[in-house]
């Protein structure tokens, strides 16, 4: 630091030890009250992460607490369908106002705003995330003490912007039981890592099947790798979700909420756990 340092580090050009990073966090609409931000990730595609949201979402109403889910996979989204929630999102001047589940969970996705829920969003990505962002600044969250963001899949623009405007207390990655799952992982860790965002737990899904038989576990993709790669990257809570076509009716019917996520109770312990950011 020069002796000459005056302290305002808004006029000065040199980059020393003292100088203050400048925060990105965006502020909330200001009729908002969200106490707790909760990102669920991917690597990849295909592996459940809006199914795993949905069931996280709907295990913490149960427990009694106020919840929401910002639907930031612009261009797949699917948490209204499985909620069953086909009415549109309206506003007015003051702002975007959320769309109640059948338990009163409040959702916020890009269907809601479209007409046809089948009509492609074919936009560039500073067009996505500045969409996410609004789902954030315009939108009205009242008494939210848990919001559960679903995210796309990969460490691209719309991961990045939601770890850098909004304050995540924590993640939770979600993965299946293949050999590629492991490299898939270590991305998606060392982002959070990167972005000083903690990793809360691993939820492994279609993790077996359960013989209707005998109840025996048929580890259908392979042996579960969940708790082996938790403990190498320090993920403290695991989960294995099962193939379970009464999950696939439920979400079918847009009754996710009737579903037991006891499952995730693990996990759940340990987003109570997180510290708000």
């Amino acid at each position: 630091m020069s002796e000459n340092c005056s302290h305002n580090c808004s006029s000065c050009s040199s980059n020393c030890a003292s100088r203050k990073k400048e925060s990105l966090l965006k502020d909330p609409h200001k009729k908002s009250s969200v106490k707790k931000v909760i990102g669920v990730v991917s690597g990849k595609g295909g592996v459940g992460k809006s199914l795993t949201t949905s069931l996280l979402a709907s295990f913490a109403q149960k427990k009694g607490l106020s919840v929401g889910i910002m639907d930031a996979d612009i261009t797949g989204p699917s948490i209204p369908k499985m909620f069953g929630v086909t009415e549109h999102a309206t506003g007015s001047e003051e702002g975007l106002d959320t769309v109640l589940s059948p338990s009163g969970m409040q959702l916020m996705s890009m269907n809601l705003l479209l007409d046809d829920e089948t009509s492609p969003v074919i936009w560039r990505g500073m067009v996505i995330s500045g969409t996410v962002m609004q789902f954030w600044t315009d939108v009205v969250w009242k008494d939210v003490d848990l919001l559960f963001i679903d995210m796309p899949p990969g460490t691209g623009d719309v991961p990045l912007t939601v770890f850098q405007s909004i304050p995540i207390a924590g993640i939770v990655i979600v993965t299946t039981p293949q050999d590629l799952v492991k490299m898939v992982v270590e991305k998606a860790v060392n982002m959070a890592r990167i972005m000083n965002i903690p990793v809360l737990g691993l939820v492994e899904n279609m993790s077996y099947l359960s013989c209707p038989d005998c109840g025996k576990k048929i580890e259908v993709f392979g042996p579960s790798k969940a708790k082996a790669i938790a403990a190498e990257y320090g993920i403290p809570a695991t989960a294995r979700m099962p193939l379970d076509p009464n999950i696939s009716k439920l979400a079918d019917a847009g009754r996710i909420e009737d579903y037991d996520g006891s499952a995730l109770a693990e996990i759940f312990t340990q987003i109570e756990k997180a510290e708000r950011k």
